[in-house]
């Protein structure tokens, strides 16, 4: 089997290579994520990838566009459902890819993170497949999460505190300045 993996980040990617790799699944990733904000994020996360791509001997195509404006269209009104609409942008373009490339399906890293909407990942993903003609892998890959930590870390691998979103990031940021003011 072969498939395509979008890369949310080098972190988040690295138990399901890992597992693919034991299942005997080859595995090419794809780097498509208009979503992160500010750009030196953008180029962190980017860079991190670039390390683990070399580390590993990966391939790895690179849809390497800044789109955050395309992301904030897309996502439309922040407080309803933009995780699942930028699930949707991001998988839609894997799916795409995948079937260019004529492999056996798709998946993505998002998969990994206990942070994530997971079912909406795998709703999405379905929907994606189906209107692509390409299967969408499902694997509870949120087993591994801990261990990417230290694998991560034993890599030097830059790891990030928010999913990438200027949304997130604003809520973050938020979070933190009102444990600040309890404190």
């Amino acid at each position: 089997m072969k498939l395509l993996m979008h890369i949310c980040c080098s972190n988040c990617s690295l138990y399901p290579l890992k597992n693919f790799l034991t299942k005997g699944i080859e595995v090419r990733g794809l780097w498509f994520n208009p979503n992160i904000h500010p750009y030196p994020e953008y180029q962190l996360r980017l860079d991190s990838l670039q390390k683990l791509q070399k580390l590993w001997d990966l391939e790895v195509e690179y849809a390497d566009h800044y789109g955050i404006d395309d992301f904030v269209r897309s996502v439309g009104n922040p407080d309803e459902g933009r995780c699942i609409r930028c699930y949707a942008m991001r998988l839609e373009e894997t799916a795409k890819t995948a079937k260019k490339m004529n492999l056996d399906g798709f998946t993505t890293s998002l998969l990994v993170s206990p942070y994530q909407k997971f079912e909406g990942i795998l709703t999405v993903g379905r929907e994606m497949g189906k209107r692509h003609s390409i299967p969408f892998y499902e694997e509870d890959f949120r087993v591994g999460y801990r261990g990417n930590i230290g694998l991560s870390r034993e890599f030097g691998l830059y790891r990030q505190k928010y999913c990438g979103c200027i949304f997130s990031e604003r809520k973050g940021a938020e979070n933190a300045r009102s444990s600040m003011s309890r404190s």
